[in-house]
């Protein structure tokens, strides 16, 4: 294997930064919105967001975890938060005796409820709103093509 680095170019470095910098803020910006407006945290928004998405509210563990790309120790965490303020619970799986379901209660549904609307109208504030809808329809294609291509990689 070469040990020269195959530096980026000025041009990659700056797309590169530039997307990072606009990444962060964006999360950053909707994570104090959403705790703001809600008292939860955005990984208590992002992991009821995709239990009440699921559409029986409940999701395995595993596929939680893999889903929100978080190590197993850190889903266990915030599932054991989110339990004690009573909006998710854990539920053993018939099927595999190791495995767990996370379900939303109808706290965390309310939670959500409250909160989704706040939220999305933050999302076009600070980003929508920013863009027209072909670059939108660019960016989705391009966001797309990134996903697809991590999907092949190695972690």
């Amino acid at each position: 294997m070469d040990a020269t680095p195959r530096w980026l170019t000025p041009e990659q470095t700056a797309a590169w930064e530039s997307f990072i910098r606009m990444q962060e803020k964006l999360i950053g910006r909707l994570s104090r919105r959403v705790q703001a407006d809600s008292g939860m945290s955005a990984a208590d928004y992002t992991v009821l967001v995709k239990l009440t998405e699921s559409g029986e509210g409940r999701m395995r563990f595993m596929d939680l975890t893999k889903l929100v790309e978080w190590e197993k120790s850190r889903m266990s965490h915030q599932v054991a938060r989110m339990m004690k303020r009573g909006l998710v619970s854990k539920e053993d799986c018939p099927d595999d005796g190791r495995g767990a379901f996370i379900v939303a209660t109808p706290a965390g549904y309310e939670a959500i409820e409250e909160a989704a609307p706040l939220h999305v109208a933050h999302v076009r504030r600070l980003f929508i709103n920013a863009l027209t809808e072909e670059e939108l329809a660019t960016l989705a294609r391009i966001s797309d093509r990134l996903l697809a291509h991590m999907e092949k990689q190695p972690d």
